[in-house]
């Protein structure tokens, strides 16, 4: 009587994960018709010398990462995420600040290896911002191996001499096209990721940012106004607040490595 007891349950359980599953799948159809692809899938080239006429040798800013990394949703050069970085830099360290942008709109984690093998041989950034995990969380990447996989390219750019700074996953629960209950399944996956990303970064002493406490509130109240016309990526104001969380870390990565002009 027991066994044919546990047998009912187990038949019951998996017949709920199924249809949760099946309501899930549904949900995650839903948000990708509501968000489709107004802003294409290639971001603006914002790779220049910023801030040129300030003296001193540029300084060599390089971000790895997806779509939040490499800009998609501004405007113009200067509103993409890195754009808005070297010139807050240059206007910070007093010199110049040459961008360089390897990040792919669609990357997971998994990309890292490849925008690192797109670099040139000899090639040195004096600070590196890794922007990844949307895309890992959305595809079900499991959040061990994601951070496995930025925890490699932390130490592989470690290894060219480059300090890096790690923005963790930012919280998907501010995507509103995203119906419920997956906008609250995202939310805690993307919180799982973020926390595995910060150990890996504390592991191999990367610099973390949690994107997630400095900016997550602002997107979720604000949504019109950080979000882009896709209602996915930031718009120029949800690029200039996630710059502006980055920008302390990278300013104290450069000033470990090198003097600071006079003010």
């Amino acid at each position: 009587m027991v066994r044919v007891r546990i047998l009912m349950i187990g038949a019951t359980l998996g017949v709920v994960a199924l249809g949760v599953r099946m309501l899930l799948t549904r949900q995650a159809a839903i948000a990708r018709r509501r968000i489709g692809k107004p802003l294409g899938e290639i971001s603006l080239d914002a790779d220049r010398v910023w801030k040129k006429s300030l003296e001193g040798r540029p300084i060599e800013l390089l971000l790895l990462g997806d779509s939040l990394a490499a800009g998609l949703g501004a405007e113009r050069r200067k509103e993409t995420l890195g754009g808005r970085l070297a010139k807050s830099v240059a206007k910070g360290m007093l010199r110049p600040v040459r961008l360089r942008t390897a990040a792919v709109v669609g990357s997971e984690s998994t990309a890292l290896a490849g925008q690192i093998d797109g670099l040139p041989d000899d090639y040195r950034a004096d600070a590196a911002v890794i922007v990844v995990g949307g895309n890992d969380v959305t595809h079900m990447v499991p959040p061990r191996s994601a951070a496995a996989e930025l925890e490699s390219a932390i130490i592989r750019l470690q290894e060219r001499g480059t300090p890096v700074i790690v923005g963790t996953c930012p919280d998907l629960g501010t995507l509103q096209p995203v119906p419920q209950p997956l906008r609250t399944l995202l939310s805690r996956m993307s919180y799982r990721l973020a926390l595995e990303q910060t150990r890996v970064a504390w592991r191999t002493g990367a610099v973390p940012v949690d994107l997630r406490r400095a900016v997550g509130t602002t997107f979720r109240e604000q949504p019109d106004e950080m979000f882009s016309l896709d209602r996915f990526h930031p718009s120029a104001a949800g690029y200039r607040r996630t710059a502006e969380a980055l920008l302390p870390a990278v300013e104290m990565v450069l000033r470990q490595s090198a003097p600071v002009p006079a003010r």
